[in-house]
Protein backbone atom coordinates (compact mmCIF):
# COMPACT_ATOMS: atom_id res chain seq x y z
CA UNK A 1 0.00 0.00 0.00
CA UNK A 2 1.07 3.06 -1.20
CA UNK A 3 1.36 6.19 1.67
CA UNK A 4 -1.16 7.91 -0.58
CA UNK A 5 -3.34 4.85 -0.57
CA UNK A 6 -3.17 4.87 3.13
CA UNK A 7 -4.08 8.42 3.66
CA UNK A 8 -6.99 8.60 1.03
CA UNK A 9 -9.05 5.37 2.48
CA UNK A 10 -8.65 6.91 6.04
CA UNK A 11 -10.16 10.40 4.72
CA UNK A 12 -12.87 8.71 3.25
CA UNK A 13 -13.73 6.32 6.21
CA UNK A 14 -13.77 9.89 8.40
CA UNK A 15 -15.82 11.74 6.33
CA UNK A 16 -18.45 8.81 5.71
CA UNK A 17 -18.65 7.87 9.74
CA UNK A 18 -18.16 11.48 10.82
CA UNK A 19 -18.99 13.96 8.30
CA UNK A 20 -22.15 15.70 8.03
CA UNK A 21 -25.07 15.36 5.40
CA UNK A 22 -26.16 18.54 3.56
CA UNK A 23 -29.49 16.36 2.90
CA UNK A 24 -32.31 18.46 2.54
CA UNK A 25 -30.24 21.86 2.64
CA UNK A 26 -29.42 24.95 0.24
CA UNK A 27 -27.00 23.49 -2.08
CA UNK A 28 -25.97 24.82 -5.09
CA UNK A 29 -24.39 21.68 -7.25
CA UNK A 30 -27.04 20.14 -9.69
CA UNK A 31 -26.72 16.40 -11.39
CA UNK A 32 -26.00 17.29 -14.49
CA UNK A 33 -28.70 14.37 -16.02
CA UNK A 34 -31.78 14.99 -14.02
CA UNK A 35 -31.13 18.94 -12.68
CA UNK A 36 -31.76 17.41 -8.76
CA UNK A 37 -29.38 18.86 -6.15
CA UNK A 38 -26.52 16.89 -5.42
CA UNK A 39 -25.53 16.68 -2.05
CA UNK A 40 -22.77 15.82 -0.20
CA UNK A 41 -21.30 14.42 2.88
CA UNK A 42 -19.07 16.68 4.09
CA UNK A 43 -15.82 16.81 6.51
CA UNK A 44 -14.44 20.16 7.66
CA UNK A 45 -10.90 21.11 7.51
CA UNK A 46 -9.03 18.28 6.35
CA UNK A 47 -4.87 18.04 6.51
CA UNK A 48 -3.31 15.38 4.68
CA UNK A 49 0.88 15.41 4.69
CA UNK A 50 2.72 14.15 2.00
CA UNK A 51 6.64 13.63 2.14
CA UNK A 52 8.08 13.55 -1.15
CA UNK A 53 11.14 12.14 0.03
CA UNK A 54 9.65 8.90 0.68
CA UNK A 55 7.59 8.07 -1.98
CA UNK A 56 5.52 10.46 -5.30
CA UNK A 57 1.39 10.26 -3.49
CA UNK A 58 0.02 8.76 -6.85
CA UNK A 59 -2.81 6.36 -5.52
CA UNK A 60 -2.82 2.71 -6.75
CA UNK A 61 -6.74 2.23 -5.66
CA UNK A 62 -6.88 3.33 -9.20
CA UNK A 63 -4.37 4.86 -11.72
CA UNK A 64 -4.31 8.61 -11.60
CA UNK A 65 -3.33 9.99 -15.22
CA UNK A 66 0.11 11.62 -13.96
CA UNK A 67 1.04 13.37 -17.64
CA UNK A 68 -2.90 15.03 -17.88
CA UNK A 69 -2.08 16.26 -14.39
CA UNK A 70 1.36 18.04 -15.27
CA UNK A 71 -0.35 18.88 -18.08
CA UNK A 72 -2.75 21.02 -16.88
CA UNK A 73 -0.79 22.61 -14.00
CA UNK A 74 1.79 23.50 -16.80
CA UNK A 75 -1.44 25.43 -18.57
CA UNK A 76 -1.88 26.95 -15.37
CA UNK A 77 1.13 28.24 -14.07
CA UNK A 78 3.79 27.75 -17.07
CA UNK A 79 1.50 28.93 -20.22
CA UNK A 80 -1.06 30.75 -17.49
CA UNK A 81 -3.49 30.49 -19.97
CA UNK A 82 -6.95 30.83 -19.67
CA UNK A 83 -8.53 28.51 -22.73
CA UNK A 84 -8.96 25.10 -23.29
CA UNK A 85 -7.52 25.00 -26.88
CA UNK A 86 -3.97 25.14 -24.65
CA UNK A 87 -4.71 21.98 -22.93
CA UNK A 88 -5.10 18.14 -23.85
CA UNK A 89 -7.21 17.22 -21.09
CA UNK A 90 -10.86 17.87 -21.39
CA UNK A 91 -11.64 18.55 -18.39
CA UNK A 92 -12.71 22.20 -18.40
CA UNK A 93 -14.62 21.86 -21.72
CA UNK A 94 -17.73 22.49 -19.99
CA UNK A 95 -16.73 25.70 -18.55
CA UNK A 96 -15.21 27.24 -21.93
CA UNK A 97 -17.31 30.37 -24.20
CA UNK A 98 -17.16 29.59 -28.03
CA UNK A 99 -13.16 30.81 -28.29
CA UNK A 100 -12.35 28.12 -25.72
CA UNK A 101 -12.10 30.65 -22.92
CA UNK A 102 -12.89 30.11 -19.06
CA UNK A 103 -12.50 33.83 -18.74
CA UNK A 104 -10.36 35.47 -15.69
CA UNK A 105 -9.39 32.35 -13.93
CA UNK A 106 -6.77 30.12 -13.17
CA UNK A 107 -3.70 30.86 -15.73
CA UNK A 108 -5.49 34.57 -16.75
CA UNK A 109 -4.68 35.40 -12.98
CA UNK A 110 -1.37 34.00 -12.56
CA UNK A 111 -0.36 35.57 -15.30
CA UNK A 112 -1.26 39.44 -14.78
CA UNK A 113 1.38 41.78 -13.55
CA UNK A 114 1.56 43.47 -10.49
CA UNK A 115 3.83 46.02 -9.07
CA UNK A 116 6.64 44.68 -6.30
CA UNK A 117 9.33 46.54 -5.43
CA UNK A 118 8.91 48.79 -8.53
CA UNK A 119 8.76 45.82 -11.14
CA UNK A 120 5.64 44.49 -12.98
CA UNK A 121 6.02 40.58 -12.21
CA UNK A 122 3.42 38.20 -12.50
CA UNK A 123 2.98 35.74 -9.75
CA UNK A 124 4.54 32.39 -10.87
CA UNK A 125 7.64 35.04 -11.76
CA UNK A 126 7.23 36.50 -8.26
CA UNK A 127 7.80 32.80 -6.65
CA UNK A 128 10.56 31.99 -9.46
CA UNK A 129 12.38 34.92 -8.06
CA UNK A 130 12.02 34.90 -4.67
CA UNK A 131 13.04 31.23 -4.07
CA UNK A 132 16.23 32.12 -6.02
CA UNK A 133 17.00 35.44 -4.15
CA UNK A 134 15.28 35.20 -1.11
CA UNK A 135 14.68 31.17 0.03
CA UNK A 136 13.95 32.13 3.65
CA UNK A 137 11.43 34.42 2.83
CA UNK A 138 7.94 33.78 4.38
CA UNK A 139 5.66 35.55 1.60
CA UNK A 140 6.46 33.02 -1.37
CA UNK A 141 3.10 32.42 -2.21
CA UNK A 142 0.39 32.01 -5.32
CA UNK A 143 -3.34 32.32 -4.80
CA UNK A 144 -5.70 32.33 -7.54
CA UNK A 145 -8.98 33.08 -5.59
CA UNK A 146 -8.78 37.19 -6.59
CA UNK A 147 -12.47 38.46 -6.34
CA UNK A 148 -11.86 41.76 -8.53
CA UNK A 149 -12.07 39.07 -11.38
CA UNK A 150 -14.85 36.08 -10.01
CA UNK A 151 -17.77 38.27 -12.06
CA UNK A 152 -15.64 37.80 -15.33
CA UNK A 153 -14.33 33.78 -14.62
CA UNK A 154 -16.23 30.58 -15.65
CA UNK A 155 -15.97 29.28 -12.45
CA UNK A 156 -14.29 30.05 -8.94
CA UNK A 157 -11.09 28.06 -8.25
CA UNK A 158 -11.16 25.16 -5.84
CA UNK A 159 -7.28 25.17 -5.21
CA UNK A 160 -6.37 28.69 -5.26
CA UNK A 161 -3.51 28.62 -3.20
CA UNK A 162 0.24 27.62 -3.41
CA UNK A 163 2.40 28.60 -0.13
CA UNK A 164 6.35 27.37 -0.20
CA UNK A 165 8.48 27.46 2.31
CA UNK A 166 12.10 26.19 2.24
CA UNK A 167 13.73 24.34 4.88
CA UNK A 168 17.40 22.70 5.41
CA UNK A 169 17.50 19.25 5.38
CA UNK A 170 18.88 17.64 9.01
CA UNK A 171 22.62 17.29 8.96
CA UNK A 172 22.80 18.39 5.54
CA UNK A 173 23.20 22.12 3.91
CA UNK A 174 20.67 20.79 1.16
CA UNK A 175 17.62 22.95 1.08
CA UNK A 176 14.15 21.42 0.97
CA UNK A 177 11.20 23.14 -0.57
CA UNK A 178 7.94 22.61 0.74
CA UNK A 179 4.56 23.68 -0.13
CA UNK A 180 0.71 24.25 1.57
CA UNK A 181 -1.76 24.13 -0.78
CA UNK A 182 -5.44 25.39 0.27
CA UNK A 183 -8.16 24.53 -1.29
CA UNK A 184 -11.87 25.77 -0.46
CA UNK A 185 -13.75 22.64 -1.60
CA UNK A 186 -13.13 19.12 -3.00
CA UNK A 187 -15.27 16.11 -4.68
CA UNK A 188 -13.04 13.51 -2.95
CA UNK A 189 -13.44 11.30 -5.56
CA UNK A 190 -13.47 12.93 -8.64
CA UNK A 191 -10.71 14.97 -8.21
CA UNK A 192 -8.94 14.48 -4.71
CA UNK A 193 -5.62 12.60 -5.79
CA UNK A 194 -5.76 14.82 -9.01
CA UNK A 195 -4.97 17.74 -6.95
CA UNK A 196 -2.59 16.11 -4.75
CA UNK A 197 -0.85 14.54 -7.65
CA UNK A 198 -1.26 18.02 -9.80
CA UNK A 199 1.25 20.30 -7.02
CA UNK A 200 3.63 17.40 -6.24
CA UNK A 201 4.43 17.62 -9.63
CA UNK A 202 4.62 21.15 -8.95
CA UNK A 203 6.75 21.44 -6.30
CA UNK A 204 8.81 18.89 -7.77
CA UNK A 205 9.68 21.71 -11.05
CA UNK A 206 9.66 23.93 -8.32
CA UNK A 207 12.24 22.57 -6.29
CA UNK A 208 14.47 21.13 -9.45
CA UNK A 209 15.09 24.62 -11.43
CA UNK A 210 15.94 25.90 -7.80
CA UNK A 211 18.56 23.27 -7.10
CA UNK A 212 16.11 22.24 -3.68
CA UNK A 213 15.06 18.77 -2.31
CA UNK A 214 10.90 18.19 -3.16
CA UNK A 215 10.13 17.55 0.62
CA UNK A 216 6.49 17.52 2.06
CA UNK A 217 3.09 18.72 0.59
CA UNK A 218 0.46 19.97 3.41
CA UNK A 219 -2.98 19.62 1.58
CA UNK A 220 -5.57 21.58 3.47
CA UNK A 221 -9.30 21.05 2.56
CA UNK A 222 -11.84 23.18 3.89
CA UNK A 223 -14.85 21.38 2.95
CA UNK A 224 -13.96 17.58 1.56
CA UNK A 225 -17.06 15.88 0.66
CA UNK A 226 -18.20 12.75 -0.95
CA UNK A 227 -21.17 13.09 -3.54
CA UNK A 228 -24.33 11.26 -2.46
CA UNK A 229 -24.41 9.41 -6.01
CA UNK A 230 -20.74 8.50 -5.33
CA UNK A 231 -20.86 6.77 -1.61
CA UNK A 232 -21.26 3.43 -2.85
CA UNK A 233 -17.98 3.72 -5.36
CA UNK A 234 -15.90 5.06 -2.73
CA UNK A 235 -16.79 2.58 -0.46
CA UNK A 236 -15.80 -0.43 -3.13
CA UNK A 237 -12.48 1.81 -4.12
CA UNK A 238 -11.57 2.22 -0.47
CA UNK A 239 -12.01 -1.90 -0.11
CA UNK A 240 -9.53 -2.98 -2.85
CA UNK A 241 -6.31 -4.32 -3.20
CA UNK A 242 -3.18 -1.87 -3.06
CA UNK A 243 0.10 -1.65 -4.55
CA UNK A 244 3.41 0.09 -3.89
CA UNK A 245 3.36 3.74 -4.62
CA UNK A 246 4.96 4.35 -8.56
CA UNK A 247 8.28 5.58 -8.89
CA UNK A 248 7.75 9.06 -10.28
CA UNK A 249 10.97 11.83 -11.48
CA UNK A 250 12.08 14.45 -13.67
CA UNK A 251 14.33 14.79 -16.92
CA UNK A 252 17.03 16.19 -14.78
CA UNK A 253 18.55 18.46 -17.53
CA UNK A 254 15.67 20.71 -17.05
CA UNK A 255 17.04 24.13 -15.57
CA UNK A 256 14.53 26.58 -16.19
CA UNK A 257 10.54 26.19 -15.31
CA UNK A 258 9.48 27.24 -18.55
CA UNK A 259 11.66 24.25 -20.27
CA UNK A 260 9.14 21.62 -18.87
CA UNK A 261 7.16 19.50 -21.15
CA UNK A 262 4.98 16.26 -20.08
CA UNK A 263 7.67 14.54 -21.51
CA UNK A 264 10.05 15.22 -18.99
CA UNK A 265 7.56 13.03 -16.31
CA UNK A 266 9.07 9.76 -16.02
CA UNK A 267 6.78 7.08 -14.82
CA UNK A 268 7.66 3.70 -13.71
CA UNK A 269 6.46 0.39 -12.10
CA UNK A 270 2.79 2.31 -11.36
CA UNK A 271 0.49 -0.67 -10.96
CA UNK A 272 -3.13 -0.01 -9.78
CA UNK A 273 -6.54 -1.17 -9.71
CA UNK A 274 -9.18 -0.40 -12.64
CA UNK A 275 -10.34 3.00 -13.32
CA UNK A 276 -13.96 3.88 -12.07
CA UNK A 277 -16.33 4.91 -15.33
CA UNK A 278 -18.55 6.97 -15.90
CA UNK A 279 -18.66 8.71 -12.43
CA UNK A 280 -21.08 11.66 -12.14
CA UNK A 281 -20.36 15.38 -12.14
CA UNK A 282 -22.59 17.60 -9.87
CA UNK A 283 -22.60 21.22 -11.20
Amino acid sequence: MSLADNLFIHMCRDILENGTDTQGEKVRPKWEDTGEFAYTIKRFGVVNRYDLRKEFPALTLRKTALKSCMDEILWIYQKKSNNIKDLKPHIWDAWADEHGSIGTCYGDVVGRKFLYKGEQIDQMDYVLKQLKENPYSRRIMTNLYQFEYLHSGALDPCCYSMTYNVTKERNSEKLVLNGVLNQRSQDVLAANNWNVCQYALLLMMVAQVNGMIPGELVHVIADAHIYDRHVDAVKELIARETYPAPKVSLNPEIKDFYDFTTEDLIVENYEAGPQIKNIPIAV
